[in-house]
């Protein structure tokens, strides 16, 4: 059996974005093997907009990708820890790296849909605050890219 990406989904009409339901997040990135997980706060993968923890630790290896089918923008709040967030162009060099850290100076970011991203977590319980459009995995066009300083490297560790 694969290991659950998320947590479970909260019921009900109201969910208060809790200290405990960022902690609950946490332990349970910490234990995973992809040292990852998602919070969702949307209560259904059909909601059109989804919104989430995700708490990442730092040896974490989050993908290079873009959402095309259908097109999806995306914003990041980071809520604890610090996080290095990247976008590439087409050919896989770096168009942009920046430092988000809560309560920073940058501590966020919106991206336009199509730009391929990833982001790294600096320190250990990092958790963001998610938003996008449905569906969070897309059956359609999500395009994965290993691209420049990704390549060679898994879960932050080098694999040459």
């Amino acid at each position: 059996m694969s290991e659950p990406r998320a947590l479970p989904p909260p019921s009900g009409d109201l969910f208060v974005l809790s200290n405990e339901a960022l902690q609950s997040t946490v332990e349970a990135s910490r234990h995973g093997s992809r040292r990852r997980m998602i919070q969702p706060f949307h209560r259904s993968e059909d909601d059109t907009l989804h919104r989430m923890f995700n708490a990442v630790q730092p040896d974490s290896y989050i993908r290079p990708h873009r959402h095309l089918e259908p097109p999806k923008a995306e914003a990041w709040i980071v809520l604890r820890g610090k996080v290095v967030f990247f976008t590439f162009e087409e050919d896989g060099a770096i168009r942009d790296c920046l430092e988000l850290r809560a309560s920073g100076p940058a501590f966020g970011v919106d991206l336009v849909p199509g730009v391929f991203h990833t982001l790294l977590a600096m320190e250990p319980d990092t958790v963001v605050y998610e938003v996008k459009f449905r569906p969070v995995l897309s059956k359609y066009g999500q395009s994965v890219r290993q691209v420049c300083s990704c390549r060679g490297h898994r879960r932050g560790k080098s694999v040459s």
